[in-house]
């Protein structure tokens, strides 16, 4: 029985690569004394910069698909996620944090609002963005 497929592993791989940049970036901004939704702007954009290129060529092995419009995909769907529905999150799990210190405190609640995109992210890549299609349809889509 296979409990993941290559795909959710590639995925997973290059997940912990963008969320290290996310997550780094994030935590130094904040202690850098910057507010949460200008941290989590800043730090997801770099981790989103890495994701879109990572998840084409290496996750999904999409490069058949039109580049500019699994560009414009990717960033609706990643932007909706992590600059609407992600800084939400955070403030709302930061409650949830208030025994923590410093860095933890600090990051826990990002780690919370990050275990939702994970979900997010995949399905909408994997059914909307990166989706497989057929070869007449592969086609007309690059032609585009």
């Amino acid at each position: 029985m296979k409990v993941i497929s290559a795909e959710q592993l590639r995925f997973g791989i290059v997940g912990v690569a963008n969320t290290a940049v996310d997550l780094i970036t994030y935590t130094v901004l904040r202690q850098a004394g910057l507010n949460i939704i200008l941290a989590n702007l800043i730090s997801t954009s770099a981790g989103m910069a890495l994701s879109f290129t990572l998840n084409r060529n290496f996750t999904f092995r999409a490069k058949a698909g039109n580049a500019k419009t699994q560009a414009v995909l990717f960033f609706l769907v990643t932007a909706t996620g992590l600059w609407l529905v992600q800084p939400l999150m955070i403030s709302l799990f930061s409650g949830m944090f208030t025994g923590l210190t410093g860095t933890l405190a600090i990051a826990a609640p990002k780690l919370a609002g990050l275990g939702f995109n994970l979900v997010w992210n995949y399905t909408l890549y994997s059914k909307v963005v990166f989706r497989h299609r057929a070869p007449d349809e592969a086609k007309e889509t690059a032609d585009d």
